[in-house]
């Protein structure tokens, strides 16, 4: 067989193949270039590129022109081909690399000095496409039209693209079908951050959030730790949890809903602050708010109370906010708001009469399901007096508290881990921070009451008697640990997901995750089936 009929033998294999895999036109053409590059013994996947010098910003932000052009005489950068705009033996592309981008100048005859000219004619204008991974050995210049840019001496291909990117096309410095649609950008990320190379700004901004947090536990003497996220009580907190099952212990177990009850075990054990940043997952609904698997600070501290921990809540959020923008003061939805403490506090029944014009602090259960039905709020059998009035409190009042404020004072129904107020009968020292009408704290003067805690389990058993599939179960172990004593603390939780969503701005949760939860995909989805 002669080399055209091999050729066209590997085509239609090539075909055959694409159709079985649901290839786009696209994706077909590119996997015939991969063949063509194996074929002129060339390695699409090599192993590495020329030793990387410098990066996109760094040039752009340190180039002089003659001033240092000695220091940037030779350069070695690596990224991915973003746009070739072809001028017959030279051309101009656009290389971006985690830094940004930086115009790339190539010629004909000095990339290939000799009579062969495959590697300009053939591979540079034909066989790389948009997203393949470049890396190039050149000098840096200033164009004709003030431009920094990197004059190609050499380049080599690092990774060939075999799907092709979403176009997004730019001009005179504006962004014109930019890439927006939550579908594609939530379930692929890795192209997101590509083609919204700013994205990657609100997970930075992320990173140096945490890591305020964490220097600012660590320099006052808090120690990290780590706690089960399998569990067999999925306790701390009222949710549903996910079940797994133990293979080797044959048992069911838990994907934590908190780790309040592990950490408070080590406060009795003798540590006098411990802290965590961990992952929990509550099998519930999903929304701009919601994810089931989410991000918390937790931190439990001997010796304190909640009056101490609103104090170094406003410090430690000062401190984060600062860090992570410069400043206290940030936007979110259109609104200006301030993390400089000190923060505004009002009692939980206080702000209901203020906001619904009721005064429910002497109510008992039937009386609270009267109110909900005036208010039009749907509430079930399930329910008790704890869930109604934190209906009844997010329904008509959470929306109301933009700027920093602690909710604080709640029914004792409505915290089962909480210790009872010292001077307000009926009422526990608890508090919520709620910032922009979303809740992003929850603490408490902690319950080392044995005997109380014991019987505040035994309450949420009977409403899981009733159906409610949120109600806490009673952990034997935890109650063994506080009959050996815990002393007075003061415990919290903060939802890192929704402090970023403040500090950079964003409307849904699911844009400061980066990879948030969809719904699986029914099979192999090519480019052109988005």
């Amino acid at each position: 067989m002669d080399l055209y009929g091999l050729s066209s033998l590997l085509l239609q294999s090539l075909q055959k193949f694409a159709m079985s895999q649901h290839l786009s036109e696209q994706e077909i053409i590119r996997r015939e270039k991969l063949a063509e590059l194996n074929n002129l013994g060339i390695n699409p996947y090599p192993a590495d590129l020329y030793p990387v010098s410098t990066n996109a910003a760094y040039i752009k932000a340190n180039f002089k022109g003659d001033e240092n052009k000695e220091s940037f005489a030779k350069v070695c950068v690596a990224g991915r081909l973003m746009g070739i705009r072809d001028m017959g033996k030279a051309s101009f592309a656009v290389l971006q690399d985690s830094t940004g981008r930086i115009q790339l100048y190539i010629k004909r005859d000095e990339i290939c000095p000799g009579e062969d000219k495959i590697l300009y004619d053939k591979v540079w204008k034909h066989l790389l496409d948009i997203g393949d991974i470049l890396g190039i050995e050149g000098y840096v210049f200033i164009t004709k039209t003030g431009e920094t840019s990197v004059h190609v001496r050499k380049f080599t291909l690092g990774s060939k693209s075999l799907r092709p990117l979403p176009v997004v096309k730019e001009k005179e410095g504006e962004t014109f079908d930019a890439v927006t649609d939550p579908e594609f950008r939530y379930r692929q990320r890795y192209a997101d951050l590509i083609v919204n190379p700013q994205v990657k700004e609100t997970f930075i901004k992320r990173t140096k959030m945490i890591n305020a947090m964490r220097d600012f536990l660590n320099e006052r003497g808090a120690l990290e730790v780590d706690t089960p996220v399998l569990q067999s009580i999925p306790g701390g907190a009222a949710a549903r949890p996910f079940i797994t099952h133990h293979n080797a212990l044959d048992t069911p177990f838990y994907l934590r809903v908190a780790n309040e009850l592990y950490l408070k075990r080590l406060i009795v054990g003798g540590f006098d602050w411990v802290y965590e940043f961990s992952r929990n997952f509550r099998n519930e609904g999903m929304d701009r708010t919601h994810n089931p698997e989410f991000t918390v600070l937790e931190f439990y501290v001997a010796y304190k109370d909640y009056f101490w921990m609103m104090e170094t809540t406003e410090q430690l959020l000062e401190a984060a906010s600062v860090a992570t923008n410069g400043t206290t003061k940030l936007w979110a939805d259109g609104k200006e708001i301030d993390f400089k403490s000190p923060y505004k506090r009002i009692g939980m029944y206080e702000a209901i009469k203020e906001y619904s014009g009721i005064d429910i602090s002497q109510m008992d259960e039937m009386q609270l399901r009267v109110v909900c039905r005036e208010l039009n709020l749907h509430v079930d059998d399930t329910a008790g007096k704890g869930k109604l009035i934190d209906l009844i409190f997010g329904e008509k009042c959470q929306d109301q508290f933009i700027q920093p404020t602690f909710i604080v004072d709640y029914p004792v129904e409505m915290s089962p881990l909480t210790k009872r107020h010292r001077r307000k009968p009926g009422l526990v020292e608890r508090f919520e921070l709620i910032v922009n009408g979303k809740e992003i704290a929850n603490a408490y003067s902690e319950l080392n009451d044995p005997q109380e805690q014991r019987e505040r389990f035994e309450e949420q058993a009977r409403l899981m008697e009733r159906g409610d599939d949120e109600a806490m179960f009673i952990d034997y172990d935890f109650l063994r640990a506080l009959e050996y004593g815990m002393p007075p603390s003061a415990g919290i939780g903060f939802g890192i997901d929704r402090i970023c969503m403040l500090l950079t701005n964003q409307s849904s949760i699911q844009d400061v995750l980066l990879f948030p939860q969809m719904r699986p995909e029914a099979g192999p989805v090519s480019q052109t089936e988005q």
